[in-house]
C-alpha cells in the first residue's frame, strides 16, 4: 500500500512540475521555457543599471521586416516600438505576426544605433527614399536579441 501512495504522489508532484514548462503556439530559435517571464514594457526596470541582460520577456508584435521577417519591433508603453533581431540571424518570423503576442528568451540591450543601420532598417521597412534620406542622427533606444521566440496561440 505504501508502494501505491508513494507512486501516485510521485506522479502528482512530476505532473506539476512539469505542467508548465512548455509555451503553446509555433516555435523559432532555441527552446523558450514558461516562468520567469516578464512584460516587455518592464524590461528596462528589469534591466537596472545594465546595459544588457538575459531575460525572457512578452509583447506584442507591430512591424515585421518586409523583406524576409529578418526583425520586428514590439509595442512599448512610450509608444516608440522596441526593435528585436534574431541571434546570428538564425531564423526568421513570418510576415503574419503582426498583432499577435510573442514570448521571447534572449538578451535586452540598452544601444545606441548608427545612422547607417537606422537607415537600412527604414530601408527593409519599405520606407521612401526621402523619409531614409531624413535619417540623420544616430539614436539611443532599447532592443532584444532574441535566441527563441513562440508566437502565443492565445
Amino acid at each position: 500500500m505504501k508502494k501505491i501512495i508513494f507512486s501516485i504522489g510521485f506522479c502528482l508532484i512530476a505532473t506539476f512540475t512539469f505542467a508548465q514548462t512548455e509555451l503553446s503556439g509555433q516555435k523559432f530559435g532555441d527552446e523558450v521555457s514558461a516562468g520567469n517571464i516578464k512584460p516587455a514594457a518592464k524590461m528596462e526596470a528589469a534591466m537596472g543599471g545594465k546595459d544588457t541582460a538575459d531575460m525572457k520577456i512578452e509583447g506584442k508584435v507591430v512591424e515585421v521586416c518586409k523583406k524576409k521577417g529578418c526583425w520586428m519591433t514590439l509595442e512599448m508603453p512610450n509608444g516608440e516600438p522596441m526593435r528585436v533581431t534574431f541571434k546570428d540571424y538564425a531564423f526568421f518570423m513570418p510576415m503574419d505576426v503582426v498583432g499577435k503576442k510573442v514570448v521571447l528568451d534572449g538578451i535586452a540591450k540598452k544601444q545606441n544605433i548608427s545612422v547607417e543601420t537606422l537607415r537600412h532598417y527604414a530601408e527593409d521597412a519599405k520606407k521612401s527614399p526621402e523619409e531614409v534620406a531624413k535619417i540623420t542622427d544616430p539614436k539611443k533606444e532599447l532592443a532584444f536579441e532574441a535566441k527563441g521566440v513562440v508566437i502565443l496561440d492565445k
